[in-house]
C-alpha cells in the first residue's frame, strides 16, 4: 500500500514551519500572514553591482544577466570606450525588483577605491561583479579589498573568453579545458601577486553566458547570499543551463506549501466527487510564474530562437505540459487529476499536522490536491525548460 511518503510531495519540515508561522492563529490571521509572505517575497530588493575597467565588458555583462543583448529595448549602452559615466540601474524585465547596476569604469590615474564606494553609494548593493577583459590590475585589487573591509561580497569575473578561446583555436595542439584552466590560474596568481589571499576567478562570456562558470558563480553567490535574497536571484537568472534549471525547480518548490494553503482558503469551487475549496486565481498565477522563471514565456522563446536558430515552434514542440494555455478550465482538470493520487493517511497526516486546514478545508483534502497539482506541474514544465535547453544548445554546437 501506498504510504504518505508516496503521495504527497510536501516534506514534514515545510508543514511544520507553516504550522509555526499560523499556529495561534484564526483561519482569517493565518490567510493574511501567508498572503503576507508571499507578497514580500515579491518585494525583496536585489542590487547587483557591476564595476571595471573603461570596455572590460561590464556593460554587456549587465544585459546578459537580465537575458537581454547589446541592441535589446531597456539594454545598457555598450562600446569600446567608457560609456557610464555615474551608476545607471537597469531592472530585470521579469523582476523589476532585481537591479543590476552599471558603475563607471575603475582604473583611471587617481583611482581611489574608498571615493569610488562613496560616489557610487557603496551600501545600496548587495554584492559586487569586478570585471576584467585580461589580467587583473592593482586598481581591481584595491577596489576588491575596500568592498572586503566593508564587509560586503566580490566576484572577479574574467571577460570575453569567448574572444580568448577563437585566438588559441588557431594553435595545432588547442585543448579547451587546458585553456580554460591556464588562464583561469594566470588570473589568480596575478590577483595573489596584488595581495589577494586565496582569489577564486570566474571565466564568462556576455555573448555566451551559458557555457563556462556561470553554473560555477550561480553556486557561490547561492551560498553567500541570505536566503530571501537568494530566492530572487535565483527565478531572475537567465534559464540557459541544466543546473540552474534544476536550481530554480527548488526554489519554487518551497513555495508550494504556503500557495497550496493560501489557494485552499481563499474561494469555495465545487468539483466532481470532492469537496474542494481553491482559489484558482492564485494557481494561475503561481503557474504563470513558473513559466516566467523558467524562460517558456512567448518573448523569452523568442530571444532564445534567436540566438539558436530554432523557430518557437521547433521549440514548442518539446513542451508536453499540459498547460501551455493557463486557464480555469485547465486548472481545474489537473485538480481533478491530482485529487485521485490523495491517500487516506496523508490526509490523516495533514489533518494531525495543521488543525486549521483540517477542520476548515475539507478535512485537508483541499490543500494536498492543490499541492499535488503544483507540484506535478511544476515537475513538467521543469522538464518543459529542459528538452528547450538542450535543444539550444545542440543547435549552438
Amino acid at each position: 500500500m501506498a504510504t504518505f511518503e508516496d503521495d504527497c510531495i510536501i516534506t514534514q519540515e515545510d508543514l511544520e514551519g507553516l504550522r509555526e508561522s499560523i499556529s495561534n492563529q484564526d483561519l482569517p490571521s493565518a490567510i493574511n500572514t501567508i498572503k503576507d509572505y508571499l507578497k514580500q517575497q515579491d518585494l525583496v530588493e536585489l542590487n547587483v553591482g557591476v564595476t571595471g575597467e573603461s570596455g572590460s565588458g561590464k556593460s554587456t555583462f549587465v544585459n546578459a544577466f537580465r537575458s537581454l543583448g547589446d541592441e535589446d529595448e531597456g539594454a545598457a549602452v555598450t562600446g569600446v570606450v567608457e560609456t557610464t559615466m555615474v551608476p545607471e540601474v537597469y531592472l530585470h524585465p521579469k523582476y523589476k525588483n532585481v537591479k543590476v547596476w552599471d558603475l563607471p569604469g575603475i582604473g583611471t590615474p587617481n583611482f581611489k577605491a574608498s571615493e569610488y564606494l562613496r560616489q557610487v553609494q557603496f551600501d545600496r548593493y548587495d554584492f559586487f561583479i569586478i570585471i576584467a577583459s585580461d589580467r587583473f590590475k592593482e586598481c581591481h585589487t584595491q577596489l576588491a579589498k575596500e568592498i572586503m573591509r566593508m564587509g560586503k561580497k566580490f566576484y572577479f569575473v574574467r571577460s570575453k573568453i569567448d574572444c580568448s578561446i577563437n585566438a588559441e583555436k588557431r594553435k595545432k595542439n588547442f585543448d579547451l579545458k587546458k585553456t580554460l584552466d591556464t588562464i583561469r590560474v594566470d588570473c589568480e596568481n596575478g590577483l595573489q601577486k596584488l595581495g589577494i589571499e586565496d582569489p577564486v576567478v570566474f571565466l564568462m562570456s556576455g555573448w555566451e553566458m551559458g557555457k563556462y562558470d556561470l553554473n560555477l558563480l550561480q553556486e557561490r553567490m547561492e551560498k553567500e547570499l541570505p536566503q530571501h535574497k537568494r530566492h530572487v536571484l535565483m527565478l531572475a537568472l537567465p534559464n540557459i543551463t541544466l543546473e540552474i534549471n534544476e536550481r530554480k525547480k527548488k526554489a519554487l518548490e518551497e513555495n508550494i506549501p504556503k500557495v497550496a494553503f493560501l489557494s485552499a482558503c481563499m474561494a469555495v469551487i465545487p468539483l466532481p466527487g470532492i469537496l474542494i475549496s481553491v482559489d484558482v486565481a492564485i494557481i494561475k498565477d503561481e503557474l504563470r510564474k513558473y513559466y516566467s522563471a523558467f524562460g517558456l514565456d512567448d518573448p523569452s522563446l523568442q530571444k532564445l530562437c534567436e540566438r539558436s536558430g530554432k523557430t518557437v515552434e521547433e521549440l514548442k514542440s518539446l513542451m508536453k505540459s499540459p498547460l501551455q494555455n493557463i486557464n480555469q478550465s485547465s486548472v481545474l482538470t489537473l485538480l481533478r487529476a491530482a485529487s485521485l493520487f490523495i491517500s487516506e493517511d496523508a490526509v490523516e497526516f495533514i489533518v494531525s499536522l495543521i488543525p486549521i486546514v483540517g477542520s476548515v478545508v475539507a478535512g485537508g483534502l483541499s490543500y494536498l490536491t492543490v499541492s499535488n497539482m503544483l507540484k506535478r506541474a511544476l515537475d513538467d514544465i521543469a522538464e518543459d525548460a529542459r528538452k528547450v535547453i538542450m535543444a539550444s544548445l545542440k543547435s549552438e554546437v
